[in-house]
């Protein structure tokens, strides 16, 4: 599972004026966006998710400052450092995620392909183990 996460690098339109950075769903990530929200203003010692979905795919996407997110499938861990705008990560449903190491400037874009449900939610880390185990 944990090679399934994966950096994408989105494509760029730029002159003088500036950047512009271009995110379809089903183009340049593997599903549908039904939701957005980003992270802000988060301190460098915040660990933020610390949890694992049922059912929905994440992209991130630090679009301003810097951050890390640590993935966890239950038998592998990895960690990605997101430091440019035009980079995001890939992660599959099932896995573990912990965003963490926030710069002072941290915007976290977090495109999802599912609308939020509390309950395809796992927070507790000894039951997400335990689930995987039995999958």
């Amino acid at each position: 599972m944990i090679e399934q996460c994966k950096l994408i690098e989105f494509p760029q339109k730029g002159d003088d004026r500036g950047h512009l950075v271009i995110v379809e769903g089903n183009h340049d990530i593997p599903f549908d966006i039904k939701r957005v929200f980003y992270i802000y203003g988060s301190d460098k010692n915040v660990i933020r998710g610390k949890h694992a979905n049922y059912y929905t795919e994440f992209v991130l996407i630090n679009v301003a400052g810097t951050s890390k997110v640590k993935v966890d499938d239950g038998t592998n861990q990895k960690i990605f450092c997101l430091d440019r705008p035009h980079i995001g990560i890939y992660l599959p449903k099932m896995v573990w995620k912990d965003m963490y190491d926030f710069s002072k400037d941290s915007v976290l874009l977090v495109l999802a392909s599912e609308h939020y449900d509390e309950n395809e939610y796992i927070r507790d880390y000894s039951e997400y183990l335990a689930i995987i185990r039995n999958c």
